[in-house]
């Protein structure tokens, strides 16, 4: 059975930067030490916005320039990019959300194997729980997890709104507390 593990969005503004909070900082070392242990292919998201941001849907009701290409803000959390050095992964630029493009990624990686998918990342009420939705939506007899100690929400009510809502759409939830 093949595995992989999706690492959604873990980029500086996500994490001390523009949109970066506490929760998302003390959670790195949990998702880096995840990354460093996981035995399988890896596909990173990347929020991706340009400099008309504030003219789109998203800038207009959330007016936070981030992950603008090209900044420091959309490279990796340098802790997360030292644990991905040495492994191979699928970087997948996604301009709202969820990646529409990330399940048929996944799919062709898979080929005719089965296989399982794991979530970790930033945050988890919005970006985390998208993809994680998309992809049981394309895969629906696959196992698909979200380890919520490597994930942060906006705050932890949201986190854990989120969590409930994919738990009832039967994604296994690891490491709830």
């Amino acid at each position: 059975m093949k595995k992989f593990l999706v690492v959604v969005d873990m980029q500086k503004d996500f994490v001390d930067g523009a949109l970066g909070s506490k929760e998302a900082q003390e959670m790195v070392p949990f998702a880096v030490r995840k990354i460093k242990e996981f035995d399988g292919e890896v596909f990173v998201t990347l929020d991706t916005h340009t400099s008309e941001y504030m003219n789109t849907s998203e800038g207009r009701k959330l007016p936070v320039p981030h992950c603008i290409k090209g900044t420091d803000g959309w490279e990796l959390n340098g802790e997360i990019k030292d644990a991905l050095s040495g492994k191979q992964y699928t970087a997948v630029e996604k301009v709202t959300f969820g990646s529409a493009d990330l399940p048929g990624l996944i799919g062709k990686a898979a080929g005719e194997e089965e296989f399982s998918i794991e979530l970790i990342g930033l945050c988890t009420d919005i970006c985390v729980v998208s993809n994680a939705l998309l992809l049981k939506a394309a895969y629906p007899e696959a196992d698909i997890s979200v380890d919520a100690k490597c994930c942060a929400g906006v705050t932890k009510a949201l986190h854990n709104a989120a969590l409930d809502t994919m738990g009832s759409c039967q994604i296994n939830i690891l490491n709830r507390e």
